[in-house]
């Protein structure tokens, strides 16, 4: 049976996912497994402050771009650049051709190779002209996109850490929250997370835009799935660089979903 997050839950999923001033106070695998479902709302928190941002520079004058940076800027910030480290990692794992444990011992390196650069800097052009376009259309769009794909790229993050995905690697953040969430829990949230986003789109701009913020969220999760699993191929589980590739993933793909049509 599923259970109700506990309070520990929730600041495990503050403590570990954003730089807030949380404390975790339980490390073990029902905090994990709380806190992991409990990602999205860490999602929806950091989202809100990086659409604030934006909507506060576009407030004072500033141009569509500039509040897109800002905006793109607040995720990186609010999680000490882990996630974007971690999508930089994982491309020069996967890009080395080498063997899981090769590849593994590379994505520990303190240094960030061609594959993680070139990923990196795509990565957020992608996310940066995306909520570009996203406030040119209108100040609500753009703080929409920038809510959505962080609760998004977060709810990737539950959805990773479920039963039957392993670790790669025997200690890390990786093998604390590897495996933690019930099947059934994952795709409860991502039907809540869809069906809100569906409601925020739809409140804001009508059943067209309730179906396509809908769809930037199951695309999101399902980009970020076929990455799981060919790392889970590749590596034989999954790393905390991986879930940050995996978060960073679905961010820009629910972006670019959003400001299509």
């Amino acid at each position: 049976m599923l259970r109700t997050p506990s309070p520990d839950g929730l600041r495990f999923a503050f403590g570990t996912l954003t730089v807030l001033p949380v404390k975790v106070t339980r490390w073990d695998r029902d905090a994990a497994r709380g806190g992991m479902l409990c990602a999205p709302l860490a999602g929806l928190a950091v989202g809100a402050v990086a659409a604030g941002t934006g909507l506060l520079l576009l407030a004072l004058g500033a141009g569509s771009l500039l509040a897109a940076v800002a905006t793109a800027a607040v995720p990186a910030v609010l999680t000490r650049g882990l996630h974007l480290d971690g999508l930089a990692d994982t491309a020069d794992g996967l890009g080395s051709g080498k063997p899981a444990e090769d590849a593994l011992r590379i994505m520990k390196q303190s240094d960030i190779g061609p594959f993680g650069v070139l990923t990196l800097l795509f990565t957020l052009l992608a996310q940066v002209a995306a909520l570009a376009q996203a406030y040119d259309g209108s100040w609500a769009r753009g703080a929409l996109a920038a809510v959505v794909s962080a609760t998004a790229a977060r709810l990737a993050l539950t959805t990773a850490a479920r039963t039957g995905v392993p670790a790669a690697r025997p200690e890390g953040l990786g093998a604390a929250v590897a495996g933690v969430v019930p099947a059934g829990g994952a795709l409860a949230a991502t039907a809540a997370v869809t069906l809100a986003g569906a409601a925020a789109g739809a409140y804001l701009g009508g059943p067209y835009d309730a179906l396509r913020t809908a769809l930037a969220v199951v695309c999101a999760v399902v980009v970020a799935e076929l990455l799981l699993r060919h790392c889970v191929r590749r590596f034989g589980g999954v790393t905390g660089d991986v879930f940050g590739g995996v978060a960073e993933t679905a961010a820009t793909t629910a972006l670019v979903v959003l400001v299509l049509g």
